[in-house]
């Protein structure tokens, strides 16, 4: 793995990606690299874009259609739908029908080999059934986020439009090239992820 920003410095902090709550948990300790005058604490860049890269190459082993991507965070909303029909995976937006994952007799159950949480806490339905069913866990955590049940952590500011717009892109990105892709040109851009709202 390479210690390169997979995007300029300026784009991340224009995303605002780093930028936590006034909360932190213990479990996000570790990756929180300050706190601001006004209380707000700060994520580590570095470790986000480790994380995204790591995370990239570890859903590029599953076939696109086993992969779930998940936000009831209406923020989340076009940036999960862009990133499964970008790669091919399956989302879920709004509400959640409990079972889904656990129960073979629910109208819309699926067996997907790996989940992708746009926050933890919102999505805590879908966490506890991927548990349950042994399913690992990939989840956007901000500072204020548990990470019981997370298999693979994503530190970002998961609540702000930019950075979702900017995580997914770039998770989509890093997967396509994990795939022998590199060096080409992915079949979309940054825009694609945004809402219709933050373009500029």
């Amino acid at each position: 793995m390479s210690d390169e920003m997979l995007v300029p410095l300026d784009l991340y902090l224009a995303s605002g990606i780093h930028i936590g709550t006034t909360q932190k948990t213990r479990d996000m300790e570790r990756y929180i690299f300050r706190i601001r005058q006004d209380g707000l604490y700060i994520l580590d860049i570095n470790e986000t874009n480790k994380r995204i890269e790591t995370v990239g190459k570890f859903l590029a082993k599953f076939e696109p259609e086993k992969i779930l991507a998940v936000s009831s965070r209406i923020y989340g909303f076009k940036p999960v739908l862009a990133f499964g029909q970008k790669i091919g995976a399956k989302t879920i937006t709004k509400r959640f029908i409990p079972g889904s994952l656990t129960n073979p007799n629910c109208e819309d159950f699926i067996e997907p080999e790996v989940v992708i949480l746009t926050d933890p806490r919102a999505d805590y339905q879908i966490l506890r059934e991927a548990g349950l069913a042994k399913i690992p866990v990939i989840a956007l955590c901000d500072s204020e986020n548990y990470l019981s049940n997370v298999d693979l952590v994503i530190p970002t500011n998961n609540k702000g439009k930019k950075a979702l717009s900017l995580v997914y892109y770039l998770i989509a990105r890093e997967m396509l090239k994990a795939k022998g892709k590199e060096g080409e040109e992915p079949p979309f851009s940054i825009d694609d992820f945004k809402s219709k709202d933050e373009e500029d």
